[in-house]
């Protein structure tokens, strides 16, 4: 008498592939996690430069004044406010420091998630320039047309005394022939 062949899978053959296809899923899960993950913490790194920037243009616009220098004699100052956006709550801290100009100060605003007292690392940071203009809006000291040297003074009675390099000078500049300001 002869038997029929069975047709179909071994309890032993389904089992290995469901393992197979749970440790798949598994990573697959762990991937798309990640890039959740990154997706949202990129998102609140943008929001935190936005409202770093925000407070830099407040403080340009005079809406808040910079303070004034501590008198610890380091040059900086400090405020610090909280505000919400984008459905979140947000912290922010904001230093003003001096400059070599002493119209001028730098200013650096750092941004946190949360309130003051969850600070870790800040998400955003931006730093900026405020203070007095140090020229004419659209003016310029320099002629194009004519080059951008001011004239060079020269010892009296030595030709070309006053001249602007490039403008009616003849002849090469070499070292024999020097275009360059008598420094007292």
């Amino acid at each position: 008498m002869r038997t029929r062949a069975e047709k179909g899978f071994t309890l032993v053959e389904v089992l290995v592939a469901l393992v197979v296809i749970a440790l798949g899923l598994a990573a697959l899960m762990l991937a798309v996690s990640g890039t959740a993950n990154a997706s949202g913490y990129l998102r609140d790194k943008a929001l935190a430069e936005m409202i770093a920037m925000n407070r830099i243009a407040e403080v340009r616009l005079g809406m808040q004044r910079p303070a004034a220098a501590s008198a610890t004699g380091n040059g900086t100052s400090s405020d610090t406010g909280e505000l919400d956006f984008a459905n979140r709550h947000w912290h922010y801290d904001t230093r003003y420091f001096d400059t070599q100009i002493p119209s001028m100060q730098r200013v650096v605003v750092r941004v946190w998630a949360g309130t003051a007292e969850t600070k870790s690392n800040p998400l955003g940071e931006y730093i900026g320039f405020t203070g007095k203009s140090l020229g004419l809006p659209g003016g310029s000291n320099v002629d194009w047309t004519l080059g951008s040297l001011p004239p060079i003074p020269a010892a009296p009675g030595t030709p070309g005394a006053g001249a602007t390099p490039g403008a009616g000078t003849t002849g090469p500049i070499t070292p024999s022939n020097p275009i360059t300001p008598n420094l007292p």
